[in-house]
């Protein structure tokens, strides 16, 4: 934004302490005067016993008390001005050197540089704070940037997987007319339907960052029994018990969005699960301000680090597995959009047996009905 140029703040602020000092002056010196008015008679009688002189006269004391304070006053005037603007400009210039540095940070972070940081030393005062402030969005920033950077090239190469494997096997149909047409297309086929799995998955991605949803009143309780019987024949293949329970659990948000991010959840329970016998337990609760699902699952053991990474994109606990239900890899990504968009909190723990706890908490209805309800599919 094109603006016209103005004073300076310092130069505001100098004009500001050089006239307070001037009205303080100016009333300090208008407080000696009345003074010297109510306590100083207008004329004086002096009576001298000497022989030498007159015995008795009369002088006029104000008039002359003028004519000494007034230069006086005005010398003290003229002083305070150039004191007040020399000193004001000196203060001005110290007070606003931190703010100084915060708009240099700025720049560079305009010009695109991330990485520095104004780390403001001294006690804390509104300064530093807007420093400390300015540091953390800067982190923030550029944690988010990085991410972001991360995030497209993965995809990039996501995407870039199944053109390649959908290319090479048209070069085959091609080049080879013996092979089994059949075959090419099932295969072309699978690759398709896995890259529109990923497409529709970057788009729900996009979708929950930008919050483009209207919010409505949900019981995460319903969605967590959806979900489970939505996938109840992919744990059955894998024999995987799915247990649900929990209250009735008032949230305020997209349905649609709450319940992609449940499926996901249960999804990725079950698939990096035990080979047999595992279990997938899926709990609601109501609190306070706030309504939790939970979902947690049996499976290999994971270390704390591995599971702080879960949930950025691309990113899987265990190996890459290349079944018709494997994911695309942003099963997590997509939870951890979906629970931000809703001003949640996201929250994993790997299980000492094995597994890991996944925690979703949400800002909670205003009306609330506890009723506990359980079931073991």
């Amino acid at each position: 934004m094109n603006r016209a140029s103005g004073l300076s703040v310092r130069f505001k602020l100098t004009l500001s302490y050089a006239g307070f000092l001037m009205l303080a002056g100016v009333l300090l010196l208008a407080a000696v005067w009345l003074f010297l008015l109510r306590y100083v008679p207008e004329r004086a009688t002096l009576i001298s016993h000497d022989d030498n002189t007159p015995t008795n006269g009369v002088f006029p004391v104000r008039s002359g008390l003028l004519d000494v304070f007034a230069p006086r006053a005005v010398a003290v005037l003229a002083f305070l001005l150039v004191f007040g603007l020399l000193g004001g400009w000196l203060l001005a210039g110290r007070m606003l050197a931190p703010l100084t540095q915060i708009t240099h940070a700025t720049r560079m972070a305009t010009n695109g540089s991330l990485s520095h940081r104004i780390r403001l030393p001294g006690r804390k005062d509104e300064f530093r704070e807007l420093a400390d402030a300015f540091d953390t969005m800067l982190a923030r920033l550029e944690a988010h940037v990085a991410e972001q950077q991360r995030f497209a090239a993965n995809a990039s190469h996501e995407l870039r997987t199944p053109l390649a494997i959908s290319k090479t096997l048209l070069d085959v149909a091609r080049t080879d007319p013996t092979h089994d047409p059949g075959e090419i297309i099932d295969r072309l086929h699978a690759v398709n339907t896995r890259a529109i799995d990923l497409t529709e998955a970057l788009l729900l991605l996009s979708r929950a960052d930008q919050r483009s949803f209207t919010q409505e009143p949900v019981d995460l309780s319903l969605l967590a029994e959806e979900a489970a019987e939505t996938l109840l024949p992919l744990a059955e293949k894998r024999g995987v018990t799915i247990e649900t329970c929990g209250d009735i659990t008032p949230a305020i948000g997209s349905r649609a969005l709450l319940l992609q991010l449940t499926t996901n959840l249960v999804h990725n329970a079950i698939i990096h699960n035990l080979p047999e016998q595992g279990t997938v337990w899926v709990t609601t609760s109501a609190r306070p301000d706030s309504a939790v699902l939970t979902v947690e699952n049996t499976g290999e053991k994971l270390t704390p680090q591995l599971a702080a990474t879960l949930t950025e994109p691309f990113q899987r606990g265990t190996e890459r597995t290349h079944t018709d239900h494997a994911g695309v890899g942003l099963g997590l990504a997509i939870v951890k959009s979906i629970t931000h968009a809703h001003d949640g909190s996201l929250t994993l723990t790997p299980r000492p047996a094995g597994g890991i706890r996944i925690t979703v908490e949400l800002p909670a209805a205003s009306a609330r009905e506890a009723h506990r309800r359980c079931r073991t599919t």
